[in-house]
């Protein structure tokens, strides 16, 4: 009698196509999920931040204050943020989002305070000399040079928070974190690497993404590395 080798998910192997093929809708549906967290989460994390950011550019004896604040917060345990948070918002998508905006907002306010700090006053006065008033001088001077680092400090909160996003499975609401857990629980090989896998992609390809936003918002950096 002639005896058939076992598929791949009998075997429980690493890498298992079949796996892929029977589970698509459930794997693009977390991939999904695990998007749309981390989007709104920077999204909104930058948002905040900006306000913050000049708050402190322009009252500096706040700096110490805020800066305290947003890495007291940081440091809070997503575990122990969500249970605080999970009485009031319950367990949702609302609760993993206030947890992953927190997390953006130290990375946010240092780096945007770095690039503000990093634009030299000479730069400053002579836009003041050219009749410049607060407002375009921030939004046509400062904003421009400080560029390099915010696009730095979002690629380090767009690539954190997709990590972090996994955290929300402990709630229900994880995207790729789901399959995560339950590929830990079960040992379920395919599970955990092809869910490993696409994180890893969505981060890669988030950062290349930033990175080339960053390279044509800074056509000055173009033409200085070309010189």
């Amino acid at each position: 009698m002639m005896i058939l080798p076992a598929d791949c998910l009998t075997r429980n192997a690493w890498i298992c196509g079949k796996y892929f093929t029977t589970r698509r809708t459930m794997i693009l549906s977390s991939l999904r999920e695990h998007i749309i967290l981390t989007l709104v989460a920077v999204g909104v994390g930058f948002v905040v931040s900006v306000p913050l950011s000049l708050l402190v550019r322009r009252f500096r004896r706040t700096e110490s204050t805020v800066i305290g604040l947003t890495s007291v917060l940081y440091a809070i345990p997503s575990v122990a943020l969500f249970a605080v948070l999970v009485p009031w918002t319950g367990l949702t998508s609302t609760t993993v989002e206030i947890g992953l905006v927190i997390y953006t907002l130290v990375i946010f306010v240092r780096n945007n305070l770095a690039g503000f700090d990093a634009v030299p006053d000479d730069v400053r006065d002579a836009a003041a000399g050219m009749g410049m008033g607060p407002s375009r001088t921030l939004l046509r001077v400062e904003i421009p040079l400080a560029l390099p680092s915010i696009i730095a400090g979002l690629r380090i909160a767009t690539v954190s928070t997709i990590a972090l996003v996994t955290v929300g499975s402990l709630i229900g609401v994880g995207g790729l974190g789901a399959q995560l857990t339950d590929a830990f629980n079960s040992y379920f090989k395919a599970e955990a690497l092809t869910a490993t896998v696409l994180c890893v992609a969505l981060a890669l390809i988030a950062d290349l993404l930033i990175v080339g936003t960053g390279w044509a918002l800074m056509p000055w950096r173009r033409r200085k590395r070309a010189t």
